[in-house]
């Protein structure tokens, strides 16, 4: 098996200028949080959201701390944990790429129930913003991830299938990064953001949320048949084990969402 693709050999680092390192990984963070803060100031201004945009600034600070933290944990824990414990200080060095979204998503839930506890803002409306937005961000890593070359596919000899250079079996593969940032980034944000635009929709929170988080597990769920497992939890692989509770949730809040009046 030969692979029609060649992988296109990008350097993880974009500027190195003696201490100063700036990595693709990294900027797929920024750029996706900063995204996804000018698309809610942008979304903030529908009815019947009453949020402000000071809120929105500030919670920003709080999503960031979140996703870094939640992501980084969540990988140590779900993914790797003997490594880490024997390695601890690997935990810090996350420019080396390892941040898991279910950490992630758990990070800025809990972040997200004190910041609108603390500000008098109802969880949901905050929920739906941040569901519409965050595909961006999901977009960016997966570019992020084919640019590392990891968390690649599995063996294949579709056409379109390429070698990734840390791969030590060296053999042709799924390039499931692109899978997974077309249908968790680009597929996901149409389908939300398409919600958005419904007043109905907007006036029936938790709807966004959940078809949100229940649709990231559908197409994680999905991704994860052609791409490496990390581990194996009996017929599922560790990805579809984490993503099934993502799915049951989603359902449960789009089935409890009750129209407001408008």
């Amino acid at each position: 098996m030969f692979p029609l693709i060649p992988y296109p050999i990008i350097d993880p680092i974009l500027f190195e200028w003696g201490p100063v390192v700036i990595r693709w990984y990294a900027l797929a963070y920024v750029f996706g949080l900063l995204g996804a803060w000018w698309l809610m100031l942008r979304h903030a201004k529908l009815p019947p959201y009453e949020i402000e945009a000071r809120h929105i600034d500030d919670f920003l600070v709080w999503a960031t701390l979140a996703v870094m933290i939640g992501g980084r944990l969540g990988h140590v824990v779900f993914y790797d944990p003997g490594y880490y414990l024997d390695h601890p200080v690997e935990i810090l060095k996350v420019w080396r790429g390892g941040m898991s979204f279910h950490g992630g998503i758990l990070g800025v839930t809990a972040a997200g129930l004190l910041f609108t506890r603390r500000r008098g803002i109802r969880p949901l409306d905050l929920a739906d913003l941040m569901s519409a937005a965050a595909p961006i961000g999901l977009f960016l890593g997966r570019l992020a991830n084919f640019v590392n070359g990891e968390l690649w596919g599995r063996p294949t000899d579709v056409p379109w299938a390429m070698v990734f250079p840390r791969d030590i079996l060296q053999v042709p593969r799924h390039p499931s990064q692109l899978y997974e940032a077309a249908l968790e980034g680009l597929v996901l944000f149409v389908i939300v953001n398409w919600l958005v635009k419904n007043e109905s929709v907007r006036r029936r929170p938790g709807v966004i949320t959940g078809v949100f988080i229940g649709g990231y597990g559908v197409f994680r769920s999905l991704a994860e048949f052609v791409r490496e497992p990390d581990a194996w939890f009996g017929p599922l692989t560790e990805g579809q084990a984490l993503s099934l509770p993502m799915i049951l949730i989603g359902i449960v809040l789009v089935l409890r969402a009750k129209p407001e009046k408008a």
